[in-house]
């Protein structure tokens, strides 16, 4: 079945170039003008990814995303006509997945569509999910894309577990961003240094609100490595 893709945006041309180059790529599209009618087409269907102009009146991309996530972990890639970092740190950490700043190339998009359905809803297991992983009281299981701390169910959304997946496989090293970002993110995929910092902060966010306060460790001019998790 093909995914449905919930298409935000308040400018009826680029909804139509990113409906038409999604529809070319296999998938279904919806097509909406304001935040409002996003929420309220979300409510009637759950779409498999949701892309969110940032910039849209009334209702804004990162407060449709805020009011999102109270009820929904739908994947959400943000769209923005500006390159500023405060925006792409304030939409991942509101829950977004990625970022793509316009003008953007409607190949990158669709490829970076990909990579999140992918990351969010794996078509099928491989042998390697099989494999439990375990780290003080950090718990994986990637078969079932579930993870927990002491008991406690995670809600991470796609590309967190990819990261979070990548540290456990590997406990006693420490990763610089590109290897975290090859962990999360197809190879041909460029993603900003600051924009895996901000998936890493909504990592440790998450896991300190279930009591992890050291879930991973910044090793200063290096990269990252596990922490205890204990």
């Amino acid at each position: 079945m093909p995914h449905h893709i919930l298409v935000a945006d308040d400018d009826p041309h680029i909804r139509e170039v990113i409906c038409f180059a999604l529809e070319k790529a296999g998938m279904k599209t919806t097509g909406v003008a304001d935040g409002a009618a996003a929420l309220q087409a979300i409510g009637r269907r759950t779409p498999d990814l949701v892309v969110l102009d940032i910039g849209m009146p009334e209702m804004d991309g990162l407060e449709v995303c805020r009011r999102l996530r109270h009820t929904s972990d739908v994947p959400v890639l943000f769209l923005s006509a500006r390159d500023e970092e405060i925006d792409r740190v304030l939409g991942l950490e509101m829950g977004g997945d990625d970022y793509v700043t316009k003008p953007f190339s409607p190949r990158e998009l669709v490829a970076r569509v990909n990579v999140i359905l992918r990351r969010a809803r794996p078509a099928a297991p491989e042998p390697a999910d099989d494999r439990q992983f375990s780290h003080g009281k950090l718990a994986m299981a990637p078969a079932s894309h579930a993870a927990s701390f002491d008991g406690n169910p995670l809600a991470l959304t796609g590309i967190e577990f990819s990261i979070l997946k990548g540290f456990l496989a590997r406990p006693a090293h420490v990763l610089d961003r590109d290897a975290v970002m090859a962990s999360a993110y197809a190879a041909n995929i460029h993603v900003a240094g600051r924009t895996v910092d901000s998936h890493i902060r909504n990592i440790r966010a998450k896991l300190a609100a279930v009591g992890c306060l050291d879930v991973i460790e910044t090793v200063h001019g290096v990269g990252f490595r596990l922490g205890r998790c204990g």
